[in-house]
């Protein structure tokens, strides 16, 4: 196994790796909207915080050798399922005709009061 950090994401808040590549997998930790050089949230709404959520998991795909064409799973944590048409508006943006396979999850509460966390498992091989 290798770990993945790179400077243009978030560095982790707690004890464990942006990724992990395990054979020909990409196993990328959730990714909330926080600036990589402050570590500050960014963003009142959803769809705002959406966006960083997705270029800070972009920056850990491209640290990898991956792009978003190699994601083949994604879930995301929403804290109020009000906001998933707009989460899904963001998250299109990312992915084009074929999408991963995706699992949407409301939660009591993300870290650093997000309102989005986005996770995904890549086929890197």
């Amino acid at each position: 196994m290798e770990k993945v950090l790179t400077d243009k994401a978030p560095a982790p808040i707690g004890p464990y790796n942006q990724a992990i590549r395990a054979g020909d997998y990409l196993f990328c930790s959730g990714q909330i909207a926080l600036d990589p050089q402050s570590g500050e949230l960014v963003g009142a709404d959803a769809a705002a915080q959406a966006r960083q959520a997705m270029r800070n998991l972009g920056a850990v795909l491209e640290a990898a050798g991956a792009r978003f064409e190699d994601v083949v799973k994604t879930t995301i944590f929403l804290l109020d399922m009000s906001d998933f048409a707009a989460v899904n508006a963001v998250y299109a943006e990312s992915f084009g005709t074929l999408p991963p396979a995706r699992s949407t999850v409301a939660v009591a509460a993300l870290p650093k009061g997000g309102r989005v966390e986005v996770e995904a498992i890549a086929f890197v091989g």
